[in-house]
């Protein structure tokens, strides 16, 4: 996508920078909220990245675990497990 649609692209980084500095969370705390978002949305591809990107922003794989065990409640428990094993793929990787 960056090499066929650059323009596109650089609109698309700017408007998620936007939204990340439009309050007062820190990135370890965006970087969360993004990865509970994945996994509550389903999202596997997006699981994964923001798993590393949490990684990245200083969270810990018991951070991103809490994540995938917090969102039982909400999305159930089989939703859940499948959840939790994305955020294991790259824990496991980062290993």
């Amino acid at each position: 996508m960056h090499q066929d649609f650059p323009e596109l692209m650089q609109a698309y980084e700017s408007f998620g920078k936007a939204a990340k500095e439009a309050g007062p969370l820190t990135d370890r705390e965006v970087a969360l909220v993004k990865l509970a978002i994945s996994l509550g949305a389903g999202l596997e591809g997006a699981a994964h990245s923001h798993c590393r990107k949490a990684l990245e922003a200083g969270c810990e794989a018991d951070d991103l675990r809490h994540v995938a065990l917090l969102s039982a409640p909400t999305i159930g428990f089989p939703t859940m497990m499948r959840a939790k094993s994305w955020v294991e793929d790259v824990i496991e990787k980062q290993a």
